[in-house]
């Protein structure tokens, strides 16, 4: 089929390349425009779908927006028979949606209507969910409320991180929508319309909400470490060799313990939280890199007895 691909970050590139080596013919793809980047913010580096377009030979279109008529009339240009949406960033207007010959389909990385939205895996972590999975939809003007044709189910590890998840997840995509992809050219790929209830949000994630509250149940503070890993990472501070410094968590389990919330329970990075208590397995220091506790605490002056704020 002639497909156009839409999709911005690594998580997309899979599922790209799979439709590629499945025979598909890519007329196009559209990602995100190169974004500021380095470290005085000045070189615009592409996005990881585009630089896997440019490595396949695929014509690649960077639009600020969709909603333009010009736009709106080049992607109709195309004459494509399907649409492939996933994570590509933009809203779809409707001329948009309308001009495949199939219509558009979106690899989605939720059981929805869990989880609609801009960070999926990121809010069922940190919810504590037990599983999710992906999930091939018709797109609609709605925010993920299309009728969805695939889904492939998975478990959530109780100390797996947004990042474990993502990897999962981006390979599982790939497959699902190839499968779509595959039933769609034989007519066989039937819809089913979302359920009316449990509907949820994931909302991006906001740098504000991503220090931790050691006030909170061990549970939630586990959850919430994980959800943020390893991007944007939860954080804490503590008091120093006289100045605070800022240590990203990036993994964490959990464990028997009590005390203050915050304090430093043993020579383990066990730490207290409101009630029960978490062990700091992997963190970042502020311009250093990620390093198990162990290693850590070869360099740096955390003991019992201090305190997380």
């Amino acid at each position: 089929m002639r497909v156009i691909f839409m999709g911005t970050p690594e998580f997309s590139v899979p599922t790209l390349r799979a439709i590629t080596e499945a025979g598909h013919e890519i007329i196009a793809v559209y990602t995100q425009p190169p974004r500021a980047a380095g470290r005085r913010g000045l070189e615009l580096t592409p996005s990881p779908v585009q630089r896997e377009a440019e490595r396949l030979g695929i014509t690649v279109r960077t639009p600020v927006s969709l909603k333009g008529e010009a736009e709106q009339d080049a992607f109709r240009a195309l004459q494509a028979d399907i649409a492939v949406v996933v994570a590509y960033g933009l809203l779809l207007p409707r001329p948009i949606l309308e001009a495949p010959r199939l219509g558009c389909l979106n690899g989605h990385a939720s059981l929805l209507p869990r989880w609609r939205g801009a960070a999926p895996i990121q809010r069922a972590i940190m919810a504590g969910d037990a599983g999710t999975g992906m999930m091939v939809m018709r797109m609609e003007e709605g925010l993920d409320t299309g009728p969805v044709a695939m889904v492939e189910k998975c478990a959530i590890g109780p100390d797996m991180t947004a990042g474990d998840l993502h990897d999962r997840l981006m390979g599982m995509g790939a497959a699902l929508m190839v499968d779509a992809l595959a039933r769609l050219e034989t007519n066989t790929l039937t819809f089913t319309t979302q359920a009316t209830e449990g509907v949820t949000y994931a909302k991006k994630i906001d740098k504000a909400e991503t220090r931790v509250d050691w006030t909170r149940p061990a549970g939630e503070v586990h959850n919430h470490i994980r959800g943020l890993s390893p991007f944007p990472g939860a954080w804490c501070e503590t008091g120093i060799g006289g100045r605070m410094e800022r240590l990203k968590l990036l993994r964490s389990t959990l464990v028997e313990g009590a005390g203050e919330p915050g304090g430093i329970l043993d020579d383990r990075l066990t730490v207290a939280c409101g009630s029960g208590a978490i062990r700091l397995v992997e963190v970042q220091r502020a311009g250093g890199r990620p390093a198990g506790a162990q290693e850590f605490l070869r360099g740096a002056k955390y003991e019992k007895g201090m305190k997380f704020s």
